[in-house]
C-alpha cells in the first residue's frame, strides 16, 4: 500500500470511528460490559494510541533512526501486519499503562472527538511529508509488536481504531 493509500485509510477508519463515537448518546457512550472499557474509554484509547506518532513524526527522521535503529528487512503487507497482531492478542497481552484509559464521563465526549479529529489530521498531514522509501527505511517501538517500519506503524494504528470499533459495536449489542 503506498502512502496515499495509507492515509486515506487512516482518514476513513478514524473517520467511521469518531462518526460511531459522536452518534452515542450517554447511555451507550458510558456502557460498560464486564471486564472491557466503555466506548468512551475505547476513544481515549485510540487517542492516547495516536499522541506518541504525533512526537515521534514531528522530529527530524535521523534521530528516530539513532534512537531505534533502521529496517533490516522489507515492510510486512498490512494483512500480514494485522495478522501478527492477532497472534499476539491471542497471548492476553493487555495494553501498558501508558494507553490505559482513565475514566471518561459523557461531558468529555465533544472534547474527546474533538482531540481525535484533530490529532487524525495533524497524523495525517506528517505523514504526508514523508517518501516511500523512509516509510521502509525507519523502525519505530510498538509494546505489542516490537520494531516496526514507520508503514507498518500506520498500517496498525489504521487497523487498530477498526479493531476498537468493533469492540464498540460488541458492547451495543450486549
Amino acid at each position: 500500500m503506498n502512502k496515499e493509500s495509507i492515509i486515506d485509510l487512516l482518514k476513513k477508519n478514524h473517520s467511521n470511528f469518531i462518526e460511531l463515537i459522536a452518534s452515542m448518546n450517554e447511555n451507550d457512550f458510558c456502557k460498560h460490559v464486564t471486564d472491557k472499557w466503555t466506548p468512551a474509554q475505547q476513544a481515549e484509547h485510540i487517542h492516547k494510541s495516536i499522541h506518541p506518532l504525533l512526537l515521534a513524526f514531528k522530529l527530524p527522521l535521523f534521530i528516530p533512526g539513532l534512537l531505534f535503529g533502521k529496517a533490516n528487512r522489507p515492510s510486512k503487507s498490512y494483512e500480514a501486519l494485522v495478522e501478527k497482531y492477532h497472534q499476539k492478542l491471542l497471548t492476553g497481552y493487555k495494553a501498558g499503562r501508558a494507553y490505559i484509559p482513565k475514566e471518561v464521563t459523557f461531558n468529555q465526549k465533544s472534547k474527546l472527538i474533538s482531540r481525535l479529529r484533530k490529532d487524525v489530521f495533524n497524523l495525517c498531514k506528517l505523514v504526508d511529508r514523508l517518501n516511500e522509501e523512509q516509510l521502509d527505511k525507519y523502525i519505530l517501538p510498538h509494546p505489542l509488536l516490537g520494531k516496526l517500519t514507520i508503514r507498518e506503524m500506520l498500517y496498525f494504528t489504521a487497523y487498530h481504531v477498526q479493531h476498537h470499533q468493533k469492540n464498540i459495536e460488541i458492547i451495543l449489542q450486549s
